[in-house]
């Protein structure tokens, strides 16, 4: 291809993997739903946007290593710690029984249905048996389930992915092995991958520790360290066995997020924006290498597949992995009606499968098409009937706000203690342990951990959150934890304003919405709150007394609208507000 074709092609493929993941934004969709059907439909009409023409033999690796990354990502959003009690133990078998369950099933069906041979059957039901948190949390996070059941759901879709990868990994090659050696020749493969991955991991584990742990790197030279180690040791380890790079990534995100000696904040923004490009990047160049000539003899099979794992395998395996585990028949039901599949199944599909073509595995031409169609109706089912199948079944969590309160003065604790009688949800968190303890006093559910884990990004998703609230008596504080959670939640983000519009350096000229407005900040709700003010939660109807100043409004159906800069809600039948009341 000419200079120009190439520069078109990675434009077009950059314009279309942005564009996509934007216009799903902007219809409340997974991003999946437009990212799959826009590359296929890119590369039926032009040929500029097929990754096997712009890179050649180039684009397999380059999957791999993206892959890798990826699972890397995914890695570093296991921490074990967060999960306890029952949730631990459905997580721990649905990951246990239902990964070898489902690989039975879609291996058995794939070869009944597509006339496979038994090795390219073993490979499509390895791919297929990961889900992954980037189409199961947006997912989760549209559905709102029960918090306990939006654990499990999405420690599943993290931990399967790097699990399905190295199942899909270890698979493949004991079959390239078995082509030549045999089938009791397997087991070296097998082991030498193994072997590489981990030696790998525990080389990175090294790297990344001196990076990140002894020389203290800053947000961009960390952000930019991570990512050099992950796609160095695993393009080693693939140079020393085949694939064995996946492994040696999830073992490196592991240990970041888990392991002590690792103290730093691990998932930077970049970061996590960086793999959220890569994603889309890779569903539109791998999408576009699926033909429709490529599709013809596969598709009714596939339905028959996708009926077998959609109405059979996922509830078998739903209905095994929570008995006697104090989940409620409607969580139950919900689980066996969530798996879809993502990033990795067709990642996987596309690398693995151009190689056991390369070795005449009978039907290997099949398993990238057929994953293709398995992916598109997955994500449809589930994203179009979940919020529909939460209901029905009793899971979903009423449209109330729930929201994360920073800040642990009295007047914030009292803040807290108004909306939680007047029927909200109420998350707190403070920094100081004498603040922490007085939230616990106050009978208040004190959020663990540190506030921009807890606040921002997965955290806010596990946790319900729906608003957060910055009420710290520490303006710059509150204006700072704005700006990084404005841009890593997608909840809204309040905050106090200064007590004075040139005290600090950035409170007066960072966005954010302003509570209460200019009268009503930090120092002077303290101030009254000392004088004998007290906030007070009452029903809306009964009118405003002389000299209370309204901070929050409760609607009926629980949504928390609060008083800002902008002005304030206005009244609807059915209200409770919470003021702040003068002493008497």
């Amino acid at each position: 291809m000419s200079t120009d074709q190439v520069l078109a092609g990675v434009g077009l493929i950059m314009v279309l993997a942005v564009g996509s993941q934007v216009l799903a934004n902007l219809l409340r969709v997974p991003a999946l739903i437009i990212l799959l059907p826009t590359g296929f439909i890119a590369g039926a009409l032009t040929s500029d946007v097929n990754p096997q023409r712009l890179l050649g033999a180039s684009f397999q690796p380059l999957v791999s290593l993206a892959v890798a990354v990826i699972l890397y990502d995914a890695g570093l959003g296991l921490n074990m710690s967060k999960l306890r009690g029952h949730a631990r133990q459905v997580v721990r078998r649905l990951i246990i029984w239902g990964v070898p369950i489902t690989w039975l099933f879609a291996a058995l069906f794939a070869a009944l249905l597509f006339g496979m041979s038994r090795a390219a059957a073993v490979m499509l039901g390895a791919i297929l048996v990961v889900s992954g948190p980037t189409v199961v949390i947006p997912l989760l996070r549209f559905v709102r389930p029960k918090e306990r059941l939006q654990q499990v759901l999405a420690w599943e879709g993290s931990l399967i992915d790097p699990v399905g990868g190295v199942l899909g990994a270890v698979v493949y090659s004991s079959i390239v092995a078995s082509q030549h050696r045999g089938a009791l020749h397997q087991v070296g493969p097998f082991a030498g991958s193994v072997a590489s991955g981990a030696v790998g991991g525990v080389v990175g584990i090294a790297a990344l520790w001196f990076l990140l742990g002894k020389l203290k790197l800053g947000e961009v030279l960390g952000t930019s360290a991570q990512l050099a180690c992950v796609v160095g040791v695993a393009a080693a380890c693939d140079i020393a066995r085949e694939d064995s790079g996946l492994i040696a990534a999830v073992v490196m995100g592991l240990a970041v997020t888990n392991m002590r000696r690792f103290d730093v904040p691990a998932r930077r923004p970049f970061f996590e924006t960086l793999v959220q490009l890569i994603i889309a990047v890779l569903f539109v160049s791998i999408s576009a290498t699926v033909t429709p000539s490529s599709l013809h003899g596969v598709m009714l099979p596939t339905v028959a597949l996708v009926a077998v794992l959609v109405l059979v395998t996922r509830p078998l395996v739903a209905f095994l992995c929570t008995i006697r585990m104090g989940l409620t028949r409607g969580e139950r039901q919900f689980t066996g009606w969530m798996a879809p599949r993502g990033i990795v199944a067709a990642a996987t599909a596309s690398t693995f499968s151009v190689g056991l073509i390369a070795h005449h595995v009978g039907g290997a031409a099949k398993i990238l098409p057929a994953t293709f169609l398995v992916i598109v109706a997955t994500v449809a089912i589930y994203g179009l009937t979940a919020v529909p199948v939460a209901r029905r079944v009793g899971v979903a969590r009423p449209d109330r706000t729930r929201p994360l309160i920073v800040g642990g003065e009295q007047w914030v604790i009292d803040l807290g203690r108004s909306m939680h009688s007047a029927g909200l949800d109420v998350l707190m968190w403070a920094e100081s342990d004498e603040q922490r303890e007085g939230i616990r006093r106050a009978g208040m559910e004190l959020a663990p951990g540190e506030l921009l884990a807890t606040a921002a990004g997965r955290g806010a998703e596990l946790e319900g959150v729906t608003m957060v609230l910055l009420c710290t008596g520490e303006d710059d504080f509150n204006a700072l934890a704005s700006v990084i959670l404005d841009g890593s939640s997608e909840c809204p983000v309040y905050r106090l304003g200064p007590a004075l519009p040139s005290h600090g350096v950035v409170a007066p000229y960072t966005g954010s919405e302003i509570l209460f407005g200019e009268d009503l900040n930090g120092v002077s709700i303290a101030e009254r709150y000392a004088a004998g003010s007290r906030i007070q939660g009452r029903a809306g109807e009964a009118g405003m007394p002389a000299g209370d100043d309204l901070l929050f409004r409760i609607r009926e159906d629980g949504r928390l609208t609060p008083v800002t800069e902008s002005g304030a809600p206005p009244a609807q039948g059915g209200d409770t507000v919470i003021v702040l009341s003068p002493a008497g």
